[in-house]
């Protein structure tokens, strides 16, 4: 087998969570580029079949499932449906989750919740589900989507909510990690910086000064491109990638080099 092949994904089964937008969305299309089948996973079904019919344009199978990945039992519902389409679950890519500004003093408990329930809950939820699949067969990659914002504080606007949830997520899959090593089960993260993605636009709005203190602050100068998120996803899904797990892989432009 050369190098080149154990890039390829041919006849494996993936599943990405927030996979209608965004990152999750480029990394839908990645997979799908090596020759996975995906399932196309969201709380916007109308955008996620976008998604999958263009990924039919790729001459793959994909499927589009709705689902809230807070809720336990929907994302339990997502993997069965997955595995009575395909037979099987061997990537799961757990991307689905929100950002927001909000100063520490003046957050509501509500925000402290829906942060934290979606981009650790909606995590931990899809990781259990798709693992408990891979475990009996002794086979899968599970990749998180965590950020540079589990690693450092971000500036100047303040998030500790979301820096929070992703630290959390960094040590979740630390975690599962370890526990699933045995069953051949490997559990990696990818932890962006800032990236051009309708989230960070969305914010952005508020203040569209931090965008410029942003890229001065990252060594290469620029916020990264959504599709640049491809490569490590099918890297981490892949053979190619077949030692590590547990590992944390920051693409950031550099900004957590100072």
């Amino acid at each position: 087998m050369s190098v080149l092949d154990l890039f390829r994904l041919d006849g494996e089964v993936a599943v990405v969570t927030g996979g209608a937008q965004g990152l999750g969305e480029q990394m839908c299309i990645g997979l799908a580029e090596a020759g996975a089948s995906v399932v196309v996973a969201d709380l916007n079904l109308e955008k996620a079949q976008k998604v999958v019919e263009h990924l039919r344009t790729l001459g793959v199978s994909a499927l589009a499932v709705k689902v809230d990945v807070t809720k336990k039992a929907e994302v339990e519902a997502m993997v069965q449906k997955t595995v009575e389409h395909f037979g099987k679950v061997d990537v799961l890519v757990a991307c689905a989750g929100v950002g927001q500004w909000m100063k520490a003093e003046d957050m509501p408990e509500e925000d402290w919740k829906r942060v934290l329930d979606i981009n650790l809950n909606g995590v931990f939820f899809a990781c259990q589900a798709a693992g408990r699949e891979m475990i009996k067969r002794r086979k899968g990659s599970i990749i998180t989507i965590s950020s540079m914002s589990g690693i450092i504080v971000n500036t100047p606007q303040a998030q500790a909510h979301y820096n929070a949830s992703k630290a959390a997520v960094i040590m979740l899959t630390k975690s599962l990690a370890a526990e699933w090593a045995p069953y051949n089960v490997r559990v990696n993260t990818i932890a962006p910086g800032y990236m051009e993605t309708q989230l960070v636009a969305d914010l952005l709005k508020e203040r569209p000064e931090y965008g410029e203190l942003w890229k001065k602050l990252t060594p290469m100068g620029r916020l990264g491109r959504p599709e640049e998120i491809k490569g490590p996803c099918v890297f981490l899904a892949s053979p190619a990638s077949s030692y590590l797990t547990g590992s944390v892989l920051v693409m950031d432009g550099g900004y957590t080099i100072w």
